[in-house]
């Protein structure tokens, strides 16, 4: 029943939409040029029947969820993004439906105005009400978005778009067990620099990605290996570098035998996370670091559909 409502409240938002705004194809120049997409700012709701008022801390997060999307859209040079006022081939909408402490739903379509038909709509739950599970549901909506946008474009601009220029940074060891070694341990190199070599021959043969050189880099948590920790400072020098995109990873190793591998994408231009994924806690050797990363990098990024 909760489902039904939420998914009723976002077919409304849909009729409403398409019966007040002109749904017409462009033709032309128009076409040719990038697809105009807006993204209207996704309503919420809060049926769970809690006593404490969190009106304050879901618009803020749904205010985040927001900048998110519309940034990782605006990011993607084959689409222009507009203001929900002005017309647009392309419209995103939704709702969010926080149901219990614990349960959330969130309603998203995507609509060809042009042809006047839905091209993506889902209804999602995620778990969880505070900043992380937030985070979490913003990089899950803006990946499939972004894919039933991808959908959207002419084959022409799909088959040529250009590969997406990145600069894929050393990868880096959080050592977080008792007695870590002072400084890096030869060993420990020779592993991440295996993990880094893997991740790149991955993303460069996947034809999605033109690697950017970054042996010159002389910046200091370049050099120091410490861009886990810069505040995404990685993405300005990715930039200078003339890279579309920037890609850091960490390797947290927990004790010999347990370790996590994570990573994280962002945008050279505008700094935004456009993906990010960690494994969660795994079990072996050293040598398995790069089996591990390989595969997170391959299944979110490569699978995932990440795009500029």
């Amino acid at each position: 029943m909760r489902q039904s409502r939420l998914a009723l409240h976002a077919l409304a938002l849909i009729g409403l939409l398409a019966g007040s705004c002109p749904l017409r194809a462009e033709t032309g120049a128009a076409a040719a040029s990038a697809l105009s997409v807006s993204i209207d700012d996704f309503s919420y709701v809060d049926t769970s029947g809690e006593v404490i008022d969190q009106t304050a801390a879901h618009q803020r997060r749904l205010d985040g969820l927001m900048r998110r999307l519309r940034a990782d859209v605006a990011a993607e040079p084959r689409y222009r993004l507009v203001l929900p006022a002005d017309e647009a081939r392309i419209k995103v909408i939704g709702g969010v439906q926080k149901t219990s402490t614990l349960v959330q739903w969130a309603k998203v379509a995507v609509i060809d105005a042009g042809a006047t038909r839905v091209l993506y709509e889902r209804l999602y739950t995620f778990r969880g009400d505070n900043d992380e599970a937030w985070d979490h549901a913003a990089m899950f909506l803006s990946r499939e978005v972004r894919g039933a946008l991808a959908a959207a474009l002419p084959p022409e601009a799909t088959a040529t778009a250009a590969p997406i220029g990145l600069a894929v940074f050393e990868f880096e060891l959080e050592d977080t067990t008792a007695a870590p070694a002072s400084g890096l341990a030869g060993s420990d190199a020779a592993y991440l620099a295996d993990v880094t070599r893997g991740v790149r021959d991955r993303l460069a043969q996947s034809g999605r990605y033109r690697l950017v050189d970054t042996g010159g880099v002389t910046a200091e948590p370049v050099k120091a290996r410490a861009l886990r920790d810069c505040d995404g400072c990685e993405a300005a020098i990715a930039q200078k570098l003339g890279a579309d995109q920037a890609l850091i990873g960490v390797i947290r190793r927990v004790s010999r035998t347990e370790y996590t591998v994570g990573f994280q994408l962002r945008d050279a231009r505008s700094g935004a996370v456009i993906s990010r994924g960690d494994s969660g806690l795994r079990m072996g050797a050293d040598y398995s670091w790069t089996r591990g990363e390989v595969h997170l990098v391959g299944d979110r990024l490569l699978e995932g559909g990440a795009q500029r």
